[in-house]
């Protein structure tokens, strides 16, 4: 059953299981040049660790696992990508848990149980867990997908706060939160595309808010889309609203010399208005709009759009704006001849670079054409820059490739697709209808290196300036836990990426496509020593 609306804070009264902990809450040992702290890595969104100096070029080659760190089977993705601090990560599991692990050995420092502040999910919606984390004033912050966002104690944790930010009943949180000066700033989207004909579509407000990292408490709420109003019925009889959606599916970052905060938006569910498929430029102070750019002129687009005969449903196959052209990616922050850009990929296979001060177009490249599938070719979750060039993934782009761009002028430095042989070896190649060449996780990179996994299982390392695969490695396979699991690899997940910190490469594996298995999917950790 669904929560009753309104806004809530749970302030240190869940349990804590497994706990070995021995700092006291007060306690905050800070954030190491060599960690990964956050979903971005840093305030500007680079995916860039550029204190990693133990996995290089040449020693990249040497990549072996160190450690696995299995789940029970539960049928739900794994998307928590890890936050590395010290000797600690911090990541969600799709069992409603969340963990702490030794980084050196894998082994549990504590465990959280989510279902301890509220025990159900949402109606209709499987509860697969919590977000990628972000780690900060001693706590780790992070939200899941019933709209809960979460404070625990770093060395213990402990609950300090858990806050019920959505009203909707099928609000939740994708993106990652990101921390600034005392606040957590988090999107929230929904799985209210998903309803069937008989469902009333659609009422969710996509919104991006501001809370007290030390409380919980809502600073402030951006809306994207006016509140929806009744303009009819769905042939079924169900009643019309519009317009609805525009989700913030992905996480934000902040550009420190103004203090501006950058986020994207998502497609409208019904209706045709707000700030969908919008790149918005906000005052990270209060809330303000400082700018905007629209990258589409319309493109509503629910679930029902891919299903035959759904004309009724779906005006946008009339007139092809049932497009699904989300600017789900996190954008990135980069410098051009004296005039800091801040760039965002987009479903449609565009990445766009805008002016971060006034948001003039720069410049623009396609680098995958939309297909039947739609916002499936493009580009996903996120990008990297490792103040050279800028390293963006394409999906479902037949196969998906890996691009190299100038940040100056988006100029294609190298490309390599998925390697064509991806499906025919490995555990993947006894798969054929789950295997695709197609990379679904954010880009990473650090000093002469890029990583990128793919649908095919594999997690691959390639040369920054050629593009060349240097190291790559088969997870669907079955790994023993240090937990005492037995887990499988898979898909090599989004929602996230790669995280390279302290000389330890970090993998969640366990996504769509999902792979047969009667195990639970896996978190796997290579060092090259």
């Amino acid at each position: 059953m669904r929560r009753a609306p309104g806004w809530s804070v749970v302030l240190c009264a869940a349990v804590v299981l497994g706990s070995t902990a021995s700092a006291t809450a007060s306690e905050d040992v800070g954030v190491g040049r060599g960690d990964w702290p956050s979903w971005q890595g840093d305030l500007a969104g680079s995916r860039f660790n550029e204190a990693e100096h133990r996995i290089t070029p040449d020693t990249v080659g040497g990549l072996k696992l160190k450690w696995a760190f299995a789940y029970p089977k539960t049928g739900a993705w794994v998307k928590s990508q890890p936050a590395v601090v010290g000797d600690d990560v911090f990541f969600g599991g799709p069992d409603q848990q969340f963990y702490a692990v030794d980084a050196r050995s894998g082994k549990l420092k504590w465990r959280f149980d989510l279902t301890s502040v509220a025990p159900g999910p949402m109606d209709d919606v499987a509860f697969n867990g919590a977000t990628g984390p972000t780690v900060a004033e001693g706590k780790v912050f992070f939200g899941d997908n019933r709209g809960y966002a979460y404070a625990l104690d770093q060395h213990t944790g402990k609950l300090i706060w858990a806050v019920d930010t959505e009203d909707h009943p099928r609000g939740w949180h994708t993106g990652s939160p990101l921390y600034y000066q005392g606040r957590i700033y988090l999107g929230a989207s929904s799985a209210e595309h998903g309803g069937g004909p008989d469902y009333p579509c659609c009422t969710f407000r996509g919104h991006i808010d501001s809370l007290d990292a030390a409380t919980g408490a809502l600073m402030w709420r951006y809306y994207t889309v006016p509140e929806p109003q009744a303009v009819g019925t769905w042939p079924s009889g169900a009643t019309r609203y519009e317009p609805s959606g525009a989700g913030v599916w992905g996480s934000p970052v902040i550009d420190e010399a103004t203090g501006t905060l950058y986020v994207g938006t998502g497609q409208n569910y019904s209706g045709n208005g707000g700030d969908f498929d919008t790149l918005l430029a906000l005052d990270a102070l209060d809330g303000t709009l400082r700018w905007k750019q629209q990258v589409t002129d319309a493109d509503s687009w629910r679930d029902l759009c891919n299903v035959p005969d759904s004309e009724g449903y779906c005006p946008g196959l009339k007139d092809n704006t049932a497009l699904d052209f989300d600017l789900g990616a996190a954008p990135n922050l980069f410098p051009v001849q004296g005039r800091m850009l801040v760039g965002v990929g987009q479903k449609s296979g565009v990445y766009h670079a805008f002016d971060a001060q006034t948001g003039e177009v720069r410049w623009r490249r396609q680098l995958s054409v939309p297909a039947p599938l739609g916002g499936a070719t493009g580009i996903q979750w996120g990008s990297s820059y490792d103040g050279q060039n800028l390293y963006v993934a394409t999906y479902f782009a037949e196969p998906g490739t890996l691009n190299a761009l100038d940040p100056a002028t988006g100029e294609v430095v190298w490309t390599t697709p998925n390697p064509a042989n991806g499906c025919d070896w490995g555990g993947a190649a006894a798969y054929p209808d789950q295997c695709v060449l197609a990379h679904t996780p954010a880009v990473t990179s650090s000093p002469g290196l890029v990583y990128e996994g793919s649908t095919d299982g594999k997690m691959r390392v390639y040369a920054a300036s050629t593009g060349e695969v240097l190291w790559e490695y088969d997870t669907v396979r079955d790994f023993a836990g240090t937990n005492g699991l037995i887990g499988r690899g898979g898909s090599v997940s989004g929602n996230g990426g790669a995280v390279v910190a302290n000389g330890t490469l970090y993998v969640q594996a366990g996504y769509f496509p999902m792979y047969p298995s009667g195990r639970g999917n896996v978190l796997l950790a290579f060092d090259v020593s």
